[in-house]
């Protein structure tokens, strides 16, 4: 865990000798309940079922599934040798890497404990049990530093931001999608917690309605005052005036600063391109992909029709309807007024190395 969060909103992820409790949010806001993650598969699960999501939260949960997985190897496999050890890490990568695939923090999560594995194995004298521990640190470190982001970026929004402001956000980027208090979403908790008079419109994001669930939820516990509308308003509600900024997450920004995230975040970031009213993204640098040129580069993850179709469980169109169902959306650079992160807001031309 990575210290108290406040207004009582609980963790989303806490890693313990080889158990993963991850807060289980396709059930919120009905019910608090988490997933006992003791084996690969359980997390992997749980990362492509949405029980946890958010770029930064990804990447966390993906770090403490490798030590899930290797832990449970050890229970399995007690006098295995390190060789094999690495060779299911190998297994357990390939499997991580294939949950989901827009989101950068999860494959550079991967790369980075994959570097702490091969430097720790250049002693000859480790045995997996030890290889497991290094792990683990590596991981813990990994939440902390999301944790210490968070902070950043909530520092760098607010001195943006005036004393009193209407916002609109999208989708859900607090403490659920992240490794402490959020991204978008901290910004205005911290403003709230200081005493800043910030209202919200929260838009609901279909299909899976993260912002009717999730963050209406946070924002409801922390007492920050906020209507909930449907997405199809948000554009007409910017060029109406009502709306002094909107600030969003991100799942993966490219060299030029194009940006992927929930799909519908287009549309506000072209509806505040015309009214001249700032389009933040909020995000750590480990959502910031210098490799990837363009966001016509990044692979949009595609989900299931039946999310589209269906509602709870309940078909909501006719039989016959086919559904399209992509689960981002790139905005592009030249629309983003700032990116607000652990270094401050970034302004064109960026350089995210």
């Amino acid at each position: 865990m990575s210290g108290e969060l406040p207004f009582g909103l609980p963790h989303n992820l806490d890693y313990r000798g080889g158990r993963l409790r991850i807060l289980d949010q396709t059930l919120l806001p009905r019910e608090e309940r988490y997933v006992e993650a003791t084996d690969l598969e359980t997390v992997a699960g749980a990362i492509g079922a949405l029980r946890v999501r958010g770029a930064p939260a990804i990447g966390i949960a993906v770090g403490y599934g490798l030590c899930v997985a290797l832990a449970d190897f050890l229970r399995r496999e007690p006098g295995a040798s390190l060789g094999a050890a690495r060779s299911e890490l190998v297994r357990v990568r390939e499997l991580l890497a294939a949950t989901r695939p827009t989101a950068v923090n999860l494959p550079a999560a991967l790369a980075r404990l994959e570097r702490v594995e091969a430097e720790v194995c250049a002693d000859a004298s480790l045995d997996v049990p030890g290889l497991l521990a290094a792990i683990e640190v590596a991981a813990r470190e990994l939440h902390l530093e999301e944790a210490d982001c968070c902070k950043k970026i909530a520092a760098a929004g607010l001195a943006l931001l005036p004393e009193e402001a209407t916002l609109l956000t999208h989708c859900n980027a607090g403490p659920l999608a992240t490794g402490g208090i959020g991204t978008a979403l901290g910004i205005i908790l911290r403003g709230h917690e200081q005493g800043r008079r910030f209202e919200v419109y929260v838009d609901e994001t279909r299909p899976l309605l993260q912002g009717a669930r999730l963050t209406a939820w946070e924002l409801g516990k922390a007492g920050v005052p906020f209507r909930l509308i449907p997405d199809g308003a948000a554009a007409s509600l910017i060029l109406s005036g009502k709306v002094d900024a909107v600030i969003v997450g991100a799942d993966r920004v490219a060299a030029n600063g194009d940006t992927a995230n929930k799909v519908g975040t287009l549309p506000l970031a072209l509806a505040c391109g015309r009214t001249a009213v700032p389009f933040y993204v909020a995000a750590p640098l480990s959502s910031f992909d210098p490799d990837t040129a363009r966001g016509a580069d990044i692979q949009i993850e595609e989900r299931a029709a039946e999310e589209v179709t269906h509602f709870a469980g309940q078909l909501v169109a006719p039989e016959s309807a086919p559904g399209y169902n992509p689960a981002f959306d790139v905005t592009p650079g030249e629309l983003v007024t700032a990116f607000l992160t652990e270094r401050g807001a970034l302004y064109p031309p960026y350089r995210f190395r």
